[in-house]
């Protein structure tokens, strides 16, 4: 039996401007950071109503993802599930740079380096509970380039 499925009304319009950006951010090792006001920052000066927001992790071993930002327990045993999925001591052929690297690297594969948001009425469309976090994969601190572009009217 099919579920039904609406669809709001049809929004459409030229591409009017965009906007780019390149966030730094730090990381303390294994976690996740969240970035989702500084991305609100950004869509609010780039002066946006409607549009699309890409960003996009420029590195192998971190990545990005949408995930809930109420609960700091979801963060917790979403690492836990990375870990198990691939685990540092699993045979990697691939050490060149210490037993997390070849793990990290999968982890990444795994969450990707790039979203797509949408821009609503000048604000990212997340939902109530949705935050927009680099997920730091290595065991030590790295600094992460997380590059922003934004185009719409």
């Amino acid at each position: 039996m099919r579920m039904p499925v609406r669809r709001g009304p049809l929004a459409a319009g030229d591409v009017a401007r965009w906007a780019s950006a390149t966030l730094e951010v730090a990381t303390r090792g294994r976690g996740l950071v969240e970035i989702t006001a500084e991305l609100a920052a950004f869509v609010a000066d780039a002066g946006l109503g409607d549009g699309l927001l890409t960003v996009f992790c420029r590195h192998t071993s971190a990545s990005l993802t949408i995930q809930e930002n109420a609960d700091p327990d979801v963060r917790t045993d979403l690492l836990t599930a990375l870990d198990r999925l691939a685990p540092e001591n699993a045979g990697w052929i691939h050490r060149s740079e210490g037993p997390d690297d070849m793990p990290a690297h999968i982890k990444a594969m795994l969450t990707g380096t790039s979203l797509g948001i949408p821009i609503v009425g000048g604000r990212l469309a997340l939902g109530t509970w949705q935050g927009v976090y680099v997920v730091e994969h290595r065991a030590r601190a790295h600094r992460r380039e997380v590059v922003l572009q934004a185009m719409g009217a």
